[in-house]
């Protein structure tokens, strides 16, 4: 097990939407293109924990606003500086999905002929495809979806992804609702392994997504619903609450305010999670977890090979 000083938030938006960095091994990713008045100050608080003055990657999971804000992507852009940008794969087609695009398309010009050029992908199917199978029980992040563009429900075109560089992983599942793939994510032996926190679908929306049988083959630890302040849906729903409960599995909300996991000690698999209350450094919660991958890779090298005997569902970045 490596020693790698590993960080995940998600934050406190006050408006619907989605905000979440990971920091793992120096290399810090913003999740969503949101950076508003109320999460602003923590992320870059966060920055400073991290040692980081400028983000290494952007990850965007959907065009929707509440994922990705063209106005709010412009600030991103021009003070964070991102050398990474990962786009959704398909087609943006609202105003502020097409403008966020042309925006996007606009920087990674503009850095072509600087001294920090940045690197641009869309997932697409396409791009999934062409990747090389993971390794197993490794640390590199790793795509799940989309295998295909679904045209009757954007939301199933959200990009699927397991954050796995550091010591403890995380699933991230943006606005996915279809259950023919929470079907396919659950057979894939791997994530059950490996899943710690788990980034609720779709805001913790009962859409068919996240149901028994996904919850009981991945087995997260710690589920996170990114829900405002006001929330105007009441996510997660009474139904999910109640699936979590069932399962055992510990559940935070950024309606309480931030959530912060970081790794602990020697960084090598002892995890805490904190629930903040809004707008303050106060505890509401605290939940604290050995990490999966710390039993894996404490297993000789036999057992590992058996374990991992078949190739990986999974895809490498």
């Amino acid at each position: 097990m490596r020693s790698i000083h590993t960080r995940f938030r998600a934050y406190q938006l006050g408006s619907p939407g989605s905000s979440f960095s990971h920091f793992a091994d120096g290399y810090f990713t913003l999740i969503e293109a949101r950076l508003n008045e109320i999460n602003g100050l923590s992320v870059r608080q966060e920055m400073t924990a991290c040692g980081k003055e400028t983000i290494d990657g952007l990850h965007i999971t959907s065009w929707d606003a509440d994922h990705c804000s063209a106005s709010e992507l412009m600030e991103i852009l021009t003070d964070l500086m991102p050398t990474k940008i990962e786009c959704p794969g398909y087609s943006p087609k609202s105003e502020n999905g097409l403008k966020a695009f042309d925006l996007i398309q606009e920087y990674e010009t503009a850095k072509r002929t600087s001294n920090r050029p940045a690197s641009l992908k869309y997932i697409t199917p396409e791009y999934i495809s062409s990747l090389t199978h993971a390794d197993a029980a490794a640390f590199q992040d790793v795509l799940y979806n989309p295998i295909w563009i679904d045209e009757s429900c954007g939301n199933n075109n959200s990009t699927v992804s397991l954050f796995r560089k550091g010591s403890f992983n995380v699933l991230s599942l943006g606005d996915v609702e279809s259950e023919m793939i929470s079907a396919r994510l659950r057979r894939d032996k791997y994530l059950k392994r490996e899943v710690d926190v788990m980034v609720l679908a779709h805001h913790g929306a009962d859409n068919g997504f996240t149901n028994k049988k996904f919850l009981q083959r991945v087995e997260p630890q710690l589920a996170i619903c990114s829900s405002d302040y006001s929330n105007q849906y009441d996510h997660p729903t009474d139904e999910i609450r109640e699936l979590l409960h069932e399962q055992g599995i510990r559940l935070m909300t950024t309606k309480t305010g931030d959530v912060v996991v970081h790794s602990q000690g020697l960084h090598d698999g002892h995890c805490r999670a904190i629930n903040l209350r809004a707008n303050s450094t106060e505890v509401s919660s605290v939940f604290e977890f050995e990490s999966k991958k710390k039993k894996l890779l404490s297993y000789n090298p036999d057992t590992l090979r058996q374990l991992y005997s078949t190739k990986p569902g999974y895809r490498r970045l």
